[in-house]
């Protein structure tokens, strides 16, 4: 949104009276008044220094204002029947626990406030915006945005316009990290792109295929030529890029270099096709996967096709429909046209998981149903305390493909099925309602802490050990206190709708633990059940941590010195006092 729009949308409002856009001196408003204002500054989350001309607003948009050049915003709340004397309503969270309120109908509607600008952004693992409470001064930090711009130049004379560049950003995804595909950007007349807009992190760029389409130069049966991928700052494949490693409020040049290089036309028959089927083709030069390079299915013809310079690549196939298939063949691009070996497509496998139990306890294993669209019955057995296992792709670089458990066929169905895998790499995920599991393994491999290896024609199972004697932990949080405020009537503790710290539970490396996470509410006070014995790291946050690589070891270096180190036997309970790990640390 534009400075001028938003401008316009501000009177629109002032019209209305909804916004306030006068800062008021807190020492010329009597307490009774002061009471019913919201009020507070936006700040720079790195610098701390006052944002000015920042747009706040409340959650229902009926407040917006901006703020003044030292980054202050204020409201005055309507006041309506139900408020008392001191600007407020009063309400009960508790038995002899008053609780302020305030409208939030057609008349008021303000209990959380956002700020935004424009070269400012979110910032990570923080609250989106704050809590309204009237009467108290309020903070809302922004994140300055970091760029990534450069400029593409050719191995010729001519500028390199029209290339296409992509950022990959690295993120961690259920623990692990992985590079994730980001937005692209072409380059303008100048051969210049520019990547706005991006929190502080880890990043890799790179270009895509640029084909020399200049009918001049393209004549009838004449050479192709075009510019292979280049991956910053000048590496051939994906894995071998720099990385790039920005900073809040930074901006990167990264330029790159592309080369001219002839192409050849390729040709790869596919047997076992459908011609109704979507197909996803990758293709990775040296076997290493990458992206950049593309090659198209011709269902007609039941090929893939296209144009590749020399080299070595594997090509793989997935077909998708009615019936998941995938192949791959290695293609050896010598300087001429080329046509490989046909590449066969096979059915994506399935993998049966045994579950043996070894329970204690004589509690049932609670209930569930499953409608097949016709009848609905009762699910007995694993699959009642086992609904989500799964199998996640390893790679870090692959798309996050995947398995997932087959749904029963009928009443009688007690099968554990994982289907739909092609060959590849896969992390075992499984999340119990009971219990915990206590191993898992597959032709020896400990698919609790490595990958499991699927082939073509894979059929031994998953074998699962399930236990009871979970062990647990009691914590406290020190340092968490209620909001409270002061009135004309008094002081009044304030109910805070979001939790005031999380707790995080990160098994050691070769742990047989496994990662919980539990919110912390307003009393400070934590317990996490069902834990795997093993050893943990137990550590307190203010904000929930959505990046936190749990499951990547090498990442989890960083938090060596934070937390408490807790070892739990089976059937333990342990107790624990933690301190709030601050962001800075």
């Amino acid at each position: 949104m534009t400075i001028q729009h938003t401008a316009i949308v501000l009177i629109s409002l002032l019209g209305i009276g909804g916004i306030s856009a006068n800062r008021a001196s807190a020492q010329s408003q009597p307490s009774d008044t002061r009471q019913n204002i919201v009020y507070g500054t936006v700040v720079n989350a790195v610098t701390h220094q006052p944002i000015g001309r920042a747009l706040v607003s409340s959650q229902d948009n009926r407040f917006a204002t901006l703020t003044d050049g030292e980054g202050h915003f204020e409201f005055n709340l309507p006041k309506t029947d139900e408020q008392n004397e001191s600007g407020f309503g009063i309400g009960y969270a508790g038995v002899g626990q008053p609780q302020r309120t305030w409208p939030t109908g057609a008349s008021g509607g303000l209990s959380w406030l956002t700020a935004r600008k424009p070269g400012f952004l979110d910032a990570p693992n923080e609250r989106t915006g704050v809590e309204a409470f009237p009467g108290s001064e309020l903070t809302i930090s922004l994140m300055p945005e970091a760029l990534i711009k450069g400029r593409v130049t050719a191995s010729v004379a001519d500028i390199a316009a029209g290339v296409n560049v992509q950022v990959f950003s690295r993120q961690v995804q259920d623990g692990m990290t992985r590079w994730v595909p980001g937005i692209s950007a072409r380059t303008n007349s100048n051969g210049e792109f520019r990547f706005a807009e991006l929190l502080p992190g880890n990043y890799k760029l790179l270009t895509h295929e640029w084909m020399n389409n200049d009918p001049v130069a393209n004549v009838p049966g004449s050479q192709l030529f075009g510019f292979p991928p280049v991956f910053y700052p000048n590496a051939m494949d994906f894995a071998a890029a720099s990385t790039i490693q920005l900073t809040a409020g930074e901006t990167y040049q990264a330029d790159l270099s592309i080369v001219r290089q002839p192409y050849y036309p390729v040709t790869i028959p596919v047997a076992n096709s459908e011609s109704n089927s979507g197909v996803r083709i990758t293709v990775s030069p040296q076997g290493h996967p990458s992206p950049g390079y593309s090659l198209g299915y011709v269902a007609s013809k039941q090929t893939i096709e296209g144009s590749l310079p020399k080299g070595n690549y594997l090509v793989e196939a997935t077909m998708y429909g009615p019936n998941l298939a995938s192949g791959s063949v290695n293609l050896v691009v010598a300087g001429a046209p080329t046509e490989s070996s046909s590449m066969v497509l096979a059915p994506n496998g399935s993998i049966t998981v045994n579950v043996v139990e070894e329970f204690t306890s004589t509690d049932g294993n609670g209930s569930m149903s499953w409608s097949n669209g016709h009848r609905t019955f009762a699910l007995r057995g694993p699959r009642v305390y086992l609904p989500d296992i799964r199998l996640e792709a390893a790679e870090d670089f692959e798309p996050r493909r995947g398995g997932s458990l087959r749904q029963p066929t009928g009443p009688n169905d007690e099968s554990l099925v994982i289907e739909n895998l092609a060959p590849g790499r896969y992390w075992l995920r499984l999340r119990p309602s009971r219990g915990y599991a206590a191993s898992a393994t597959r032709d020896g491999v400990d698919l609790l802490h490595q990958p499991l290896v699927v082939g073509s024609g894979s059929s031994t199972p998953i074998e699962i050990k399930m236990r009871d004697d979970s062990a647990e932990i009691d914590g406290t949080v020190a340092g968490i206190t209620m909001q409270s405020t002061t009135t004309a009537g008094g002081t009044f503790s304030a109910r805070i709708s979001s939790f005031p710290a999380w707790v995080y539970c990160v098994p050691l490396p070769d742990s047989s633990g496994q990662f919980q996470e539990r919110p912390v509410p307003g009393d400070g006070k934590f317990n996490s059940q069902n834990m795997a014995p093993g050893t943990y790291r137990v550590m307190a946050f203010k904000n929930q941590q959505r990046d936190l690589p749990y499951r990547d070891a090498e990442a989890m270096r960083a938090y060596e010195d934070k937390g408490q180190v807790v070892h739990l036997s089976p059937g333990q309970k342990a107790t624990v006092q933690l301190q709030i790990i601050s962001s800075n640390e």
